[in-house]
C-alpha cells in the first residue's frame, strides 16, 4: 500500500488523456463552424457551455461507478457484469478502437504543437509522428515503470501554463489590451459559405465532444490509489472535471476574443498563446507543455490497450498471445499491436487531427453509454442503500451520452464516423469467432467422458526419399527406433534417376522395403498423398501412420535458397492431415573444410 498513488500523483497519471483534449477540442468546434463565417464561429461559446454541462453529467455518473466498483470499473467489466457478454464485447471493441485512436490523435496533435512553434517541421509531421509512436512503443516494451513523479512534471506544467495563459488572457481582456491576431494562411474576416442550421450547430457540438475523451480513466485505475481507494478516486475525478471544464471554457472564450482561426500550419491554442504572450518565452512554454502532455496521453493507452486485451484473452475472446507477459513483465503483444495500428492510422490520415478526430468520439460514447446503462441495471437489481440517488445520476448520464452518440453518428457519419460504426460490429464478430474456436478446442481436448487412451495396434513408419545419402540413412535409423514396420517411398519422376536410387538401395537400404510410386506428370506430392490414402483405407482405427521427413540443413541460412524445399512442401501438405504424424529428422551439414579447420564438417 505504501507504493500507491497520492491524489496529486494520481491526477497526473490518470488525467493526462482527458486534460490534453483541450488542446484540440475547441479547434475542432471552430473548424466545423468556420464555413458559416464569424457569426458561425461565435456559436463556439454556447456549444462549449453545453459540452461542459455534459462533462459534469458524465463525471457525476462515473463517480457512482467508482464507488460501485472499487477494484476498477472499466466499461468492458461493468457492461459484461450487468448487461451480459455481447454488450460487454461491444464496449470492449469500442474501447480498443478508442485506444488506437487515442495514440494516433494525441501524437498527431503533439506534433502539430511542435510545428506550430517551428513551422519548418510541418512537411515532416508524419515521420515525426511515427518516430514518436515507435519510441513510446520501445519504452513500454522495455518495461519502464512510470512513477507518479515523472508523470507529474508534464501534467502539472501543462495545467499551470494553461491556467496562467487564461489568467493573463482574461486580465488583458478586462483591461482592453488583448487584441485580435493575424493568422497566416487564413482569410479574415471569413467569407460565409454555409448557412447556420440546427444540424450545422449539432455538427459543431459533436466535434467538441472530443473534450470528453479519457474521462473514464480514473474509474479504470482505482486500485492504484491510496486507501480509501474509492473515496480518493472520486475526489480526484471531481478535481479533474473542474480543471477540464475551466480550461476548455477558458480556451474557447479566448479563441473567440483573439479571432483564432483553425489552419493546418498553426493550432488555435498556439494562436491564443501568441496573442496573450507574444512570440516569446510564454508562447514556447505553452507549446512545449502541450506537446509533452499529448505524448504522455498517448503513452497511457499503452497500458490500457494491453490490459483490456489481457482481459479479453483471459475470457477467450482474443488470441491467447495477448495474455502472455513478456520477459519485461509487460503484455508485449498488446503493446506491439497498438503501436503498429496507431502508426498505420497516422500514415493513412497523413498526421492530420481534423481527419482523425471524426473517428474518435464514436467509440468513446459507445463505451460511455454501455457503462452507464450497466450501472442503471446494477442499481435496480441490487438496490443497495442510496440506490435511488445513484440510479438517477447514471440514468441521466446514460441518456445524455446515448443522445450525443446519435448526434455524432448522424452528423459525422460521412466524415469518417462510419468507419468506427462498421469496425465495432466486425470486431465483435471476430471476438465471437475466436471464442467459438477456443470452446471447440477445449471440448475436443477434454478428458471428460474420454475413457482410456486407445491402444495402437500397428505403427507404420513411412520415409519419403529422393535419393540415397547420409541424411536419408540418418532418418531411416531414427524411423526404426519408432517401429520395425518401416517403408521407404520413392516417387518416380525420372526413370534414369530412379534406376540409380534402386541400385544404391540394394547396398544401403539395410533390408528396409522400398516402394516406388509412378508419377507420369512429375508430381511428387500428389502420388505420395494418394499412397497415404491407400494405407489409411487399409488400416484400422487403432493403427498409426508416422511420416519421417529426411532433411539436410546447411550451415548458413542463405544456402537453403540453393536447394529444393521438397520436405517443407510435404510438411505443409501433411500437417493438416488427420491421422498422420509428421516428424522432421534434420541432418546438419556443418561448414565446408576451409571454415571448419580443414576437417570434414
Amino acid at each position: 500500500k505504501h507504493e500507491r498513488l497520492t491524489n496529486a500523483k494520481a491526477l497526473a497519471v490518470f488525467s493526462s488523456d482527458a486534460l490534453s483534449s483541450v488542446a484540440y477540442a475547441t479547434e475542432e468546434i471552430l473548424f466545423v463552424l468556420m464555413p458559416a463565417g464569424m457569426a458561425g464561429m461565435s456559436l463556439s461559446i454556447p456549444i462549449a457551455i453545453a459540452i461542459a454541462t455534459l462533462l459534469w453529467i458524465v463525471g457525476a455518473s462515473y463517480y457512482q461507478t467508482i464507488h460501485a466498483y472499487p477494484k476498477g470499473g472499466g466499461s468492458y467489466i461493468v457492461t459484461k457484469d450487468n448487461l451480459g457478454t455481447l454488450p460487454g464485447l461491444v464496449a470492449a471493441a469500442a474501447l480498443l478502437t478508442d485506444y488506437v485512436l487515442t495514440v494516433a490523435v494525441s501524437i498527431a496533435a503533439g506534433v502539430s504543437a511542435l510545428y506550430s512553434f517551428y513551422p519548418a517541421l510541418y512537411p515532416y509531421r508524419v515521420y515525426l509522428g511515427v518516430a514518436a509512436i515507435a519510441l513510446i512503443t520501445i519504452i513500454n516494451l522495455r518495461g519502464v515503470r512510470e512513477s507518479g513523479s515523472i508523470f507529474a512534471v508534464p501534467t502539472y506544467l501543462f495545467i499551470i501554463s494553461i491556467l496562467s495563459m487564461l489568467a493573463v488572457g482574461f486580465y488583458r481582456h478586462l483591461t482592453g489590451t488583448l487584441h485580435p491576431i493575424t493568422v497566416t494562411g487564413a482569410e479574415v474576416p471569413i467569407t460565409p459559405t454555409q448557412a447556420i442550421t440546427f444540424f450545422f450547430v449539432l455538427r459543431g457540438f459533436s466535434a467538441g465532444c472530443t473534450a470528453l475523451t479519457g474521462v473514464e480513466a480514473i474509474s479504470d485505475g482505482i486500485p492504484a490509489f491510496k486507501p480509501p481507494e474509492a473515496d480518493n478516486a472520486g475526489k480526484t475525478l471531481l478535481v479533474m472535471i473542474t480543471l477540464l471544464t475551466t480550461m476548455f471554457l477558458g480556451i474557447t472564450f479566448l479563441a473567440h476574443q483573439v479571432g483564432a482561426v483553425p489552419t493546418h500550419e498553426e493550432t488555435v491554442l498556439s494562436q491564443i498563446a501568441r496573442a496573450v504572450f507574444g512570440e516569446g518565452l510564454g508562447h514556447g512554454i505553452i507549446q512545449a507543455a502541450t506537446a509533452l502532455i499529448l505524448f504522455l496521453a498517448a503513452n497511457t493507452a499503452f497500458s490500457d490497450f494491453p490490459r483490456l486485451s489481457f482481459f479479453l484473452a483471459r475470457d477467450r475472446f482474443m488470441p491467447r498471445q495477448f495474455a502472455n507477459l513478456g520477459d519485461r513483465l509487460v503484455y508485449s503483444n498488446g503493446i506491439l499491436t497498438l503501436g503498429t495500428l496507431a502508426s498505420l492510422l497516422l500514415i493513412i490520415f497523413q498526421g492530420d487531427t481534423h481527419h482523425l478526430l471524426p473517428l474518435y468520439a464514436v467509440g468513446v460514447f459507445v463505451a460511455f453509454t454501455l457503462s452507464q446503462t450497466s450501472m442503471v441495471t446494477r442499481w435496480w437489481r441490487l438496490r443497495t442503500p442510496g440506490w435511488q440517488r445513484s440510479i438517477v445520476f447514471n440514468a441521466v448520464g446514460a441518456l445524455s451520452t446515448f443522445i450525443v452518440l446519435l448526434v455524432i453518428l448522424v452528423t459525422r457519419f460521412t466524415r469518417g464516423a462510419w468507419i468506427v460504426a462498421v469496425l465495432i460490429p466486425l470486431l465483435v464478430l471476430l471476438f465471437l469467432s475466436i471464442h467459438r474456436h477456443y470452446e471447440f478446442v477445449a471440448a475436443r481436448l477434454s478428458l471428460d467422458r474420454f475413457g482410456s487412451p486407445p491402444h495402437v495396434r500397428r505403427h507404420r513408419v513411412i520415409v519419403p526419399i529422393g535419393g540415397v545419402h547420409r541424411g536419408v540413412l540418418h532418418a531411416l535409423h531414427y524411423a526404426r527406433t519408432l517401429s520395425p514396420d518401416v517403408t521407404a517411398v520413392l516417387v518416380d519422376t525420372d526413370p534414369e534417376e530412379t534406376r540409380k536410387v534402386i541400385q544404391k538401395w540394394e547396398k544401403w537400404g539395410d533390408g528396409i522395403r522400398l516402394e516406388v510410386l509412378p508419377s507420369p506428370y512429375r508430381s511428387i506430392i500428389g502420388p505420395f498423398l494418394e499412397y497415404l490414402d491407400r494405407l489409411e483405407a487399409e488400416s484400422l482405427p487403432q493403427d498409426m501412420i508416422t511420416v519421417v521427413l529426411p532433411q539436410f540443413v546447411p550451415a548458413r541460412w542463405w544456402e537453403n535458397l540453393l536447394h529444393n524445399q521438397t520436405a517443407l512442401l510435404l510438411r505443409m501438405a501433411l500437417i493438416f492431415r488427420r491421422g498422420t504424424v509428421v516428424t522432421d529428422v534434420p541432418y546438419h551439414l556443418g561448414l565446408p573444410p576451409k571454415y571448419a579447420g580443414g576437417k570434414d564438417g
